[in-house]
């Protein structure tokens, strides 16, 4: 009984370990699924997710978040804030809904593919990887790109 105990609290914690928080009318119609991708992407790169909290704004409200924590007084689509421990995971992924939707129409991408890639993209920030150099992102690319054809696998 003990032995079954043990591996209901990890799957729970394993399907309880991401969060979604709404500031704005927008909301995910699929959590679970996004949930379990980003298990399964965090696993096959060597990570185990502690706690992670998806927190999506309109851009005036990131933007503020983004001046406020980082200096940066413009637009973003995507802030991670990083607490996480060798592998793993713990920390906290702004988004703008507004920056998606016009990445979508800039990019002739669906909403929902592109929203996909900017919580990955969150995600891979917490795992170490950067966008600063030409290289980083190509790198960081390749690896949102790896993720999402996991994501159009499993379905």
């Amino acid at each position: 009984l003990f032995f079954s105990f043990s591996l209901l609290n990890l799957y729970l914690h394993q399907i309880m370990n991401v969060e979604f928080v709404y500031n704005t009318d927008f909301r995910i119609n699929n959590e679970d699924k996004i949930t379990s991708w980003i298990n399964s992407f965090c696993q096959k790169e060597g990570f185990t997710i502690d706690s992670l909290v998806f927190a999506f704004f309109n851009d005036e409200e990131i933007k503020a978040l983004n001046i406020k924590f980082l200096n940066h007084d413009y637009y973003t689509d995507v802030i991670s804030f990083d607490e996480s421990n060798n592998n793993l995971i713990k920390g906290n992924i702004a988004i703008s809904i507004d920056r998606v939707k016009d990445n979508s129409n800039t990019f002739s991408s669906l909403f929902d593919d592109e929203l996909k890639r900017v919580i990955i993209h969150g995600v891979l920030h917490l795992m170490g990887f950067n966008d600063n150099t030409d290289d980083e992102k190509s790198l960081i690319r390749k690896k949102e790109d790896s993720a999402l054809e996991m994501f159009h696998v499993k379905q």
